[in-house]
């Protein structure tokens, strides 16, 4: 059955900006938490975890590109409650 997010992860409200990705428990580092984006030809689309989570110049996650899809990954333990991070790469920060 299809899930937009992963049931470690819930979408709430941001001191970042708008919606965010935040932990429903403890999370260890270097886990694999799901698909963010797919390169279709030459578009790239958003999956709901790569559409919702935030930017950080200091994030706890970090994508990687395995073919035409990318992958969330923990850089470090993330706690209950704490918002996933990553440092944007496909798009500019305002």
């Amino acid at each position: 059955m299809y899930q937009p997010l992963p049931n470690e992860l819930r979408l709430g409200f941001s001191d970042i900006h708008d919606i965010g990705v935040f932990a429903k428990e403890d999370i260890e580092s270097n886990i694999d938490l799901g698909l963010t984006h797919i390169v279709i030809g030459e578009e790239l689309i958003r999956t709901p975890l790569g559409g919702f989570i935030n930017h950080s110049d200091e994030p706890n996650c970090i994508k990687e590109k395995k073919g035409d899809r990318y992958t969330l990954y923990t850089l470090k333990d993330i706690k209950e409650g704490e918002e996933l991070t990553l440092k944007y790469s496909f798009y500019k920060v305002k």
